[in-house]
């Protein structure tokens, strides 16, 4: 079975639909079974531009009794991120980030004057 598809936004782009069975496959053979997950797509706010639309959009994916969302642009961007946490569950260590700007000034505003 596949991925389960949800959106309140008028579903996933053609794009997204055709690569999706490659991302399934590949997670069956990271010892995944696709039919466990559920991937919802809502707007990421109320707030749009009208005539324009959303400019961003909320994914939530449900496994088991897990769950976690990312906010992305557009849907491929969303499915090259799912793709790349696919293949990162059979890494033994997550690559590390380095802190974002945002990150940086709050660790710098904590110091002690």
């Amino acid at each position: 079975m596949s991925i389960i598809l949800q959106s309140t936004v008028g579903g996933f782009s053609a794009e997204f639909m055709r690569k999706l069975p490659l991302v399934e496959a590949e997670m069956r053979r990271h010892g995944l079974e696709p039919a466990d997950f559920v991937i919802s797509k809502d707007n990421a706010s109320t707030a749009t531009v009208p005539l324009v639309g959303p400019f961003f959009y909320d994914y939530t994916v449900f496994f088991g009794e897990e769950k976690f969302s990312v906010t992305e642009p557009n849907d491929m961007l969303f499915l090259d991120f799912f793709f790349k946490r696919v293949l990162a569950a059979d890494e033994a260590e997550p690559p590390r980030r380095s802190p974002g700007l945002v990150s940086r000034f709050f660790h710098w505003m904590a110091r002690p004057i």
